[in-house]
């Protein structure tokens, strides 16, 4: 079921923009990490978008996960970082922020490549529900959803972006 208030393409839009005019307003270069797979996608997108040159970073959670016992090794990509973490300034990309564990888990596969300078945090949507104290530098919506819910970002063969909106069978 998509969500017919969250428009992923005109969200993305906005990230695109924020992200932008972080750029701009960065006294250093950003290097830009998506997490998988809705974050390396918008990474990607956004390294094409922005003319950034080389490819996005792609980072997983997966060999950090705190629930790794009952997940395993997940399908998903994994950790490809193309440029050198030390002393990097790294933007990394989600599609949405909730509870922050997944970020936790990230930026310590991100120290297992390397200290980075900096580590800030762009996503289409963040939709609350914190467990940890993470936020978003640059965020292109905030929804307010109930704990029974997640919302997902798929994106179909012509590379079109969409959120699926399910209910959680507990």
């Amino acid at each position: 079921m998509s969500h017919p208030s969250l428009d992923a393409e005109a969200l993305y839009t906005e990230l695109l923009q924020g992200v932008k005019t972080l750029l701009q307003s960065s006294a250093q270069p950003l290097q830009l990490a998506g997490i998988t797979s809705g974050g390396a996608w918008l990474a990607e997108r956004l390294q094409r978008d922005l003319g950034l040159s080389g490819a996005a970073g792609v980072i997983s959670s997966s060999m950090h996960r705190d629930d790794f016992a009952q997940r395993g090794l997940a399908s998903s990509a994994q950790t490809v970082l193309p440029f050198d973490v030390n002393g990097a300034h790294v933007l990394l990309v989600d599609d949405v922020l909730y509870t922050g564990r997944t970020l936790r888990a990230v930026i310590n596969e991100l120290f297992d490549y390397g200290r980075p300078a900096s580590v800030k945090l762009a996503v289409l949507v963040d939709r609350g529900g914190r467990e940890l104290p993470i936020e978003a530098t640059v965020c292109a919506a905030t929804v307010d959803l109930p704990a029974g819910q997640t919302l997902e970002l798929a994106r179909d063969d012509s590379g079109r972006l969409a959120f699926v909106l399910e209910n959680k069978d507990d």
